[in-house]
This record gives structure tokens, sequence and C-alpha cells, in this order.
């Protein structure tokens, strides 16, 4: 790839970072493009479907969020960090809550996995309730993301991880 298409394809991909976190998923092309400094066209060279931008954008963030339920947090940590992502990234936000793109399923299960391993850890260190599943948890952190948003994000989230404790 030229230095220029590089520097152009970056340009996209900041831009995108920054307008999915700040406005969601629903933000039409031509916004990005203008954020970037760059046409419409430009835009669909590199990445042919709005849908293909936002993977890219999106894996980044998920790739990360794997990466730090894997580098040996806590579960309850782990959910408070799942919450602020929700909160400060509304493409985040927006993909947990199946808000209509679907991440590829090996990002989605990695994810998942993770996530599953530190709720099966703490539940055999009986921090966590035993009958707690990954899905509920699923559900909780979209739940505290859809009502902090209105509420606040710590009271909440200490209010569902005390609810969940053994």
């Amino acid at each position: 790839m030229r230095a220029d298409a590089r520097r152009n394809r970056q340009s996209v991909l900041n831009a995108a970072y920054e307008i999915l976190a700040a406005e969601g998923l629903g933000v039409p092309i031509d916004e990005i493009a203008r954020r970037a400094g760059v046409g419409a066209g430009t835009v669909y060279r590199h990445f042919p479907t709005k849908e293909s931008l936002i993977e890219a954008v999106v894996l980044d963030r998920l790739h990360a969020l794997t990466d730090k339920a894997r580098s040996g947090i806590d579960f309850a940590e782990f959910f408070t960090v799942m919450v602020e992502a929700g909160l400060t990234n509304r493409a985040i936000a927006d993909v947990l809550a199946g808000g209509g793109y679907h991440i590829p399923a090996d990002a989605d299960a990695a994810l998942n996995a993770a996530f599953a391993e530190l709720l099966q850890e703490a539940q055999q260190r009986g921090t966590i309730r035993p009958d707690v599943t990954p899905d509920d948890i699923h559900a909780l952190v979209i739940g505290c993301v859809a009502t902090a948003r209105h509420r606040g994000a710590t009271v909440l989230v200490q209010i569902v991880v005390a609810g969940l404790r053994a």
C-alpha cells in the first residue's frame, strides 16, 4: 500500500474510532469520511461496506477487552471494565446489545469465554453465586450500561456485583 493510502486508511480508522465511540453505530459513512478529511470513495476503497469498517474498529476494542480479561483481573473488576467500556464507547455498547451488527464469531466467542472463565473461577472460590450463568452476566452488563447512562455507573455496578456475591 502506498504511503498516502496508508495515511488515509489510518485517518479513516481514527475518525471512525472517535465518532463511533461517541455516537454509536448509526453514524453515516459520509460523516466518518468528512471527519477523516477524505471522500466517501476513499473510505469505501479501504472498507467496502460500513460493516467492514465497524468490524475493524470494534474488533480492536473487543480484542483489548479479551486481553484484559486474561490479564489476571478478578471477576468484579472485569464486570466494571465491561460496563465502563459500554459507557465510554457507544459502538461497543451497541454491539454487545446486538445492535444490528454482528461481530465475527471467533472474537465474540473469545471474549465470552474469557469472561466465563473469570465467572467460573469466582464461583469456584465461592465469591460469586453458583447459579449465575454467563448469559446472566451478559444481560447484566447490557442492563447496567443502558441504566447507568441515566443513573450513574459506580453505584449501579456496586449494587449488581453485591447481588452476584455468594
